[in-house]
């Protein structure tokens, strides 16, 4: 049978021709690296479209670290951790995680998505509550509605509506559950933890927080938000990332000793999967040693971020506010019209600069924006030529 003879194909090939109507239609282009200079269709341009916050996804120490945990362990684990692929790597990975994030116990799964899939579809059931910050991941989103809970989205950094929200629905609930991310991928502001964490206290709810962009990035040792606004203590999990700062792949959930055991026995997202590659696990090692070892990377990238935020800030661009003490990599040029920010990602890479428009439904319509993500091992004179050529803000 013909595929466009079939209705289905038909529909959906309707929907993509509606998406390309809208210029909302995406596809895949593949480049030739990963680093701070990529080249694609024969242009070298410089990378502002990564996560690799301290390019460390480049570093040497972790392209050996993968080499020697493949020729000591094999490239795949072969079975469900609970199984057979539970190997040495995996276990001294979860220690010095834990160790770093100042909690009793670790758990590696294979993305950040799914640990956040594990943690919340294994903890909350039919009579919980889960509410989170409507502009937090994606994973975070659908895991709260993959679990039986009851949950329910509150306007972004609103902590008058969430009050309103756990004195409404709180009361009725077993468990309370408040969940939102450290730093915003999109917008790149950061919670006020401190302030969430007493709206729990308050309500006898449990904090849950999702440090993909702040791991690597904040705190003084990196540990992220958590560790810069001293509430680690105060959260009851706290997921991470090894696939942005810390330059590899892997969700890791920390907590207590007692909650992680509770995910190897219930996350169902962790029993019926592969492990992650041993490798994999090697690497998360690795990079926690050489953020120990090289605190140049986070400062690099501290005093970029600093530069490039005051400048644009200075030339008109209007940015999300930070608190001084928190500048984070991602810097969006927000520009609300979807052809406006194709037309801005258009001129930059004319100009060699990588830097993709983001567009609905990846944010909300009327708030398209061009998102610069800066790394540390960008030179001065990439920084220089972003902001030449970005210039004053168009009137």
């Amino acid at each position: 049978m013909n595929p466009n003879d079939n209705p289905l194909h038909q529909q959906l090939q309707s929907d993509l021709n509606h998406l390309r109507d809208q210029n909302l239609l995406r596809s895949l282009r593949t480049l030739d690296a990963a680093g701070p200079l990529i080249t694609r269709d024969g242009r070298q341009l410089i990378n502002l479209a990564s996560n690799d916050y301290l390019g460390l996804s480049q570093h040497p120490r972790l392209i050996q670290a993968a080499q020697t945990a493949a020729a000591s362990f094999g490239v795949g684990s072969g079975a469900s951790r609970l199984v057979a692929g539970h190997l040495q790597p995996h276990h001294d990975a979860e220690h010095a995680f834990a160790d770093f994030k100042h909690a009793q116990a670790a758990l590696i799964l294979g993305s950040g998505y799914l640990a956040n899939h594990a943690l919340l579809t294994a903890i909350a059931d039919t009579d919980d509550l889960i509410l989170f910050d409507k502009l937090s991941h994606a994973s975070i989103i659908d895991a709260a509605r993959a679990a039986n809970a009851t949950a329910r989205s509150f306007p972004h950094g609103d902590l008058q509506r969430l009050d309103q929200l756990l004195t409404r629905l709180g009361p009725d609930a077993r468990h309370r559950f408040i969940v939102t991310d450290s730093v915003f991928s999109m917008d790149g502001d950061a919670a006020d933890l401190p302030a969430l964490a007493d709206l729990a206290d308050q309500h006898h709810a449990h904090l849950i927080v999702d440090e993909a962009h702040g791991t690597g990035v904040l705190g003084n040792t990196g540990a992220g938000l958590t560790e810069q606004q001293d509430v680690t203590h105060r959260c009851l999990a706290i997921v991470s990332t090894a696939s942005k700062a810390l330059g590899s792949q892997g969700g890791i959930i920390t907590g207590s000793r007692t909650l992680i055991d509770t995910l190897i026995n219930r996350a169902r997202s962790l029993i019926y999967t592969t492990a992650p590659p041993p490798a994999q696990a090697a690497l998360i090692t690795e990079a926690l040693s050489i953020l120990r070892d090289e605190p140049h990377h986070q400062q690099r990238l501290n005093t970029i971020t600093r530069h490039v935020r005051t400048t644009l800030t200075d030339r008109g661009w209007q940015l999300p506010e930070l608190a001084p003490d928190c500048p984070t990599p991602i810097i969006p040029l927000i520009v609300s019209d979807t052809d406006k920010a194709l037309a801005l990602a258009r001129h930059l890479e004319h100009h060699h600069i990588l830097a993709p428009a983001i567009r609905p439904p990846t944010v909300a319509p009327g708030t398209a924006r061009v998102r610069l993500s800066l790394r540390a091992d960008l030179t001065d004179h990439h920084i220089e030529q972003l902001l030449t050529t970005l210039g004053p803000k168009p009137s």
